[in-house]
């Protein structure tokens, strides 16, 4: 719990430096997706978890406060094989969006938080004179659960 409290005054602070507040709204679709870290969840399963905390929360509250932690850069907004956005916590102090390993059988998602592309980043800026910002990676696949 004191980690999902460090997190929502860290979020609460970034709000605050970009001039917004941490209406009860937001800090309810915070606390959702500080809960529920590793599960990728999409804007629709985002509400109705938060619907179970706040039943007045409308769905275009969440999508706005979706779009604007993304734009903040709070949130990844990703696109797994079943076509749905699904938002990931950007860790704290992290260069790069972090990569993923997901599995084609049973849907797994797992995550991979070391950054494997920093060499690659150099070639395509050096050969390509392309400034890297950014990147995205997942491998698609079968987990070990699924190849037993």
């Amino acid at each position: 719990m004191e980690n999902t409290i460090e997190s929502l005054t860290r979020i609460k602070k970034r709000l605050h430096d970009a001039s917004y507040k941490l209406t009860p709204q937001r800090e309810t679709t915070v606390l959702v997706l500080l809960e529920n870290e590793k599960d990728h969840l999409s804007a629709e399963e985002i509400y109705m978890l938060a619907k179970l905390k706040a039943p007045d929360i409308g769905l275009a509250t969440v999508y706005r406060t979706l779009e604007m932690l993304t734009e903040l850069k709070v949130l990844d907004k990703i696109s797994f094989t079943d076509g749905l956005a699904r938002y990931d916590m950007r860790k704290e102090g992290a260069k790069h969006f972090h990569h993923h390993l997901l599995c084609l059988e049973c849907g797994d998602i797992e995550e991979i938080e070391e950054d494997l592309l920093g060499e690659v980043e150099q070639i395509v800026e050096n050969r390509f004179k392309f400034k890297v910002t950014d990147h995205r990676l997942t491998f698609h696949g079968v987990c070990s659960k699924c190849q037993s």
